[in-house]
């Protein structure tokens, strides 16, 4: 019944208040970042463009980053000081995130972001990543970033909100056959036009997409970023997956979600990373070197931040199932999805079911179920 599914309501203000800033100290934690990943002193044309986009998603301030006044290690963490450890770390991985886009990523910048995050007190497993990428130790970074982002997201997701009874450990790969699971997914076909379950069934059907649970569909773990591609209005081309793992990964309240941009990143735009056991490198072109996707990442961002505000959950571990009998507009709504901003649509950001949000192979599927 629709009276029984849960609303979500905002938290106190007082238990999201730990990362709003002044305008004043946004500005001087843009200084900070922008120091830690200059070059001789100097940021990349698209280091500006990304770092002024995600810190004004994220900050609510916008710093002009064209020229900035330095600031040391010392000083960002006196100013700071008095922050608690995950909205330092979140500081920190900005400028990680600045580092990613390098490529190569000067070992000088990688070890001036170590000694920013250690005068943080916020040196995480991200900047040791960054660190053996800048030394090539591509491999030894990919371990890394499996073992401190990807491990224990799936270790903690619960079986029951998933629907499955899959072990947890191979939650990460592809055609783990599961009936369960698989009849929960087909069940979502009999819902009504318009609702979040039978949005999801006509995204998965019109793509072609193996259903979770059978050969060559998604875990049940995996399958949950769908229900976010559907109720974010994001693509399913290798832009709509940036985006939407970047809102996934700003709306865990564990800051290990950064694990997330940043695969994707690696996969898509450096070839950091060669696959991560879902998707495979594809940098046939770097998708973040221009600004308009440097506003589509910041605005999913925000909308993870919001997210986060308000659920404090990881969305890889949410019960959506709760939801799949809703018209997508009250699902939206009750979990508590902003809507895109306006610069991400003037962006060109696509929706779901946009031709421009889909791959050519996707396009082609959908063509031959009208042929």
């Amino acid at each position: 019944m629709r009276d029984e599914v849960p609303i979500h309501n905002d938290l106190p203000a007082d238990e999201v208040s730990a990362d709003k800033v002044s305008a004043e100290e946004a500005l001087l934690i843009a200084r900070g970042i922008a120091s830690a990943v200059s070059f001789d002193g100097q940021l990349t044309g698209v280091q500006a463009s990304l770092l002024a986009e995600v810190i004004e998603a994220v900050l609510d301030v916008r710093p002009d980053l064209d020229s900035f006044e330095p600031l040391d290690a010392a000083a960002l963490a006196q100013a700071l000081a008095g922050r608690p450890e995950e909205f330092r770390r979140r500081v920190v991985h900005i400028m990680v995130l600045a580092e990613l886009i390098l490529r190569p990523i000067p070992p000088e910048v990688a070890r001036r972001v170590a000694a920013y995050a250690d005068a943080l007190d916020a040196n995480d497993q991200f900047v040791r990543i960054a660190r053996r990428y800048a030394q090539g130790a591509f491999g030894l970074a990919w371990i890394d970033l499996h073992r401190n982002g990807f491990a224990e997201h799936w270790e903690m997701a619960r079986m029951d909100q998933l629907k499955t009874n899959v072990k947890l450990e191979d939650q990460l790969a592809l055609g783990v056959v599961d009936q369960q699971l698989a009849e929960v997914w087909n069940s979502f076909q009999d819902l009504p036009p318009g609702t979040l379950g039978r949005v999801v069934w006509d995204m998965y059907r019109g793509r072609g997409f193996a259903l979770p649970g059978t050969v060559g569909g998604a875990s049940a773990y995996l399958a949950q970023h769908d229900f976010v591609h559907v109720l974010a209005d994001y693509g399913t081309n290798l832009t709509g997956e940036l985006e939407t793992f970047s809102l996934i990964g700003r709306a865990d309240p564990d800051p290990k979600g950064f694990a997330w941009p940043a695969t994707l990143i690696g996969l898509f735009d450096t070839g950091y990373v060669e696959s991560a056991g879902f998707f495979n490198a594809d940098i046939k072109e770097r998708r973040l070197d221009g600004s308009a996707m440097h506003v589509r990442v910041a605005d999913a961002l925000r909308r993870g931040r919001s997210l986060c505000d308000r659920l404090r959950t990881d969305l890889l571990d949410f019960d959506f199932h709760q939801y799949t009998g809703l018209p997508i507009a009250e699902a939206r709504a009750a979990i508590g999805f902003a809507p895109k901003s306006e610069r991400a649509l003037e962006a060109g950001s696509p929706g779901t079911f946009d031709e421009a949000g889909m791959t050519q192979f996707q396009l082609d599927y959908a063509a031959s179920l009208n042929a």
